[in-house]
């Protein structure tokens, strides 16, 4: 079967749609991580309220917007409640979306996480409960969004392009990443804090029309793709077992050493990307003491590096695939290794060195980390292509759990001792990153599993 080429197909094209989707989510959910230092009354005390004395929230005087007394323990609740709610619905979305098909649970969760992106505002100016169950709600949303898009992939990506298709549509939220950290002080600045919501909010709007238009489960059913693309998607997935099913094979799932393989070591990557991506902005200000939007603009840059580790990671991967220079167990290991190896490497050795060095290492720690992307990060579809959605998302939220206990952690170590603190949690972050390494060398797998294959097993 004729290959139709990459980026003059529909293929690609609902990757680039999915890619633009998922800046906009991750936009949506970073923004109060910004604008909340606009928000809040640096002058206040933390046993002050979030309103004034007469119910009404204070008026920054220079900017003609609200600001509130939130301490820094509400500060903290406010910002963690979005993570709850995604952790709700990552798993469940991910397994309706591969019985029901993702395309209309994606767009009411893009829809609904834009609207109460508008209303967060209008939240927090009603209170504190207000504002956390508005974000709250919001993640359960972006829950539904994250869940339901691996799904698209069983359907629509041929396995000689997983690698470069499924990275595209990741990299939306670097893209996400890069974008609130590059303009979101200036917006706070120049505009006022609400607008950073109400931009992407209405960004975001937007782009639940272009899906509801261009965007379908399937190539069999998408009313624009040509009949040679149509059959070379089929023909290429003719051998794989993705049929939908309400079934799943929990028990097997459970004794399954090549998905626990895959789960682990998502959940020590991602313990190491969220010391750097706490780490870096706060070393930044104590090294360089620049203010919030230089602080932004460096910190951004990370983002950048990443990009360019996913896109040629993956160009790389399905290159040694094609090519059939490598087996496709082989490319995952050897790109999860890249991924996992180097930054370990590398944030060991930050505490030795000097200040631009040690930045310059943190920023390329978290590019090269993105390699795994073409790694163990869609291993899932290649093991169990059925179960992506509900794996995926089943893992989404073991990758969640660094981002609550880790910053824990690292906060105990750095208050015994400042100094030997943040060489502790880089030590520490770099162990538990080659420990996930080495599991997922010795027990990861790339053929479709027996439990993958089977039809009836254990109802959900």
């Amino acid at each position: 079967m004729k290959r139709v080429p990459g980026f003059l197909s529909v293929r690609y094209g609902l990757a680039i749609i999915i890619h633009f989707c998922l800046f906009v989510t991750t936009s949506q959910n970073l923004s109060l991580s910004i604008a909340i230092v606009a928000m809040v009354n640096s002058t206040g005390q933390s046993n002050l309220t979030n309103i004034s004395r007469k119910g009404q929230p204070d008026v920054n005087p220079d900017a003609g917007v609200p600001v509130y007394d939130w301490s820094p323990e509400i500060q903290g609740i406010i910002l963690s409640s979005i993570t709850y709610g995604q952790i709700i619905t990552l798993t469940p979305s991910g397994y309706f979306a591969g019985v029901l098909g993702a395309r209309k649970i994606f767009m009411i969760g893009l829809f609904i996480s834009s609207v109460l992106s508008f209303l967060i505002p209008l939240a927090a100016a009603q209170g504190m409960v207000y504002i956390i169950l508005t974000r709250a709600a919001q993640g359960m949303a972006q829950g539904m969004e994250f869940g339901a898009s691996p799904s698209f992939w069983v359907k629509w990506a041929p396995p000689l392009e997983r690698s470069r298709i499924s990275s595209i549509t990741s990299s939306g939220t670097i893209l996400g990443i890069f974008t609130v950290l590059l303009v979101g002080g200036f917006i706070c600045q120049s505009l006022g804090w609400p607008y950073i919501f109400y931009i992407f909010g209405g960004i975001g709007c937007v782009c639940c029309v272009i899906w509801f238009s261009l965007v379908y489960d399937d190539p069999i059913n998408h009313p624009y793709i040509s009949e040679s693309e149509k059959e070379y998607i089929t023909f290429s997935l003719a051998g794989e077992n993705s049929s939908p099913s309400w079934s799943l094979p929990i028990n097997a799932m459970i004794r399954s050493l090549p998905l626990w393989a895959i789960i682990i070591t998502g959940f020590c990557r991602f313990w190491l990307v969220t010391n750097l991506t706490i780490s870096l902005p706060l070393l930044i200000n104590i090294m360089f003491d620049f203010d919030i939007r230089n602080n932004g603009i460096l910190s951004a840059l990370p983002s950048v590096a990443a990009w360019i580790c996913i896109t040629l990671g993956s160009q790389m991967a399905d290159f040694l695939l094609s090519k059939k220079i490598l087996s496709l167990v082989v490319v995952r290991k050897l790109f999860t290794v890249l991924g996992m190896l180097l930054p370990s490497v590398f944030i060991t050795a930050v505490p030795y060195v000097s200040s631009i060095t040690a930045v310059t290492l943190l920023m390329l720690s978290m590019g090269i980390s993105c390699l795994c992307y073409s790694g163990f990060m869609i291993n899932s579809l290649d093991i169990a292509p059925r179960y992506t959605s509900f794996l995926m998302g089943l893992g989404g939220v073991f990758t969640m759990i660094p981002g609550i206990l880790s910053p824990t952690v690292t906060g105990y170590l750095i208050n015994q001792d400042s100094v030997s603190g943040w060489k502790n949690v880089f030590l520490l972050s770099a162990a538990i990153n080659l420990a996930g390494m080495i599991i997922y060398v010795i027990f990861g797998r790339a053929d479709i599993q027996d439990w993958a294959k089977e039809k009836r097993l254990t109802r959900f």
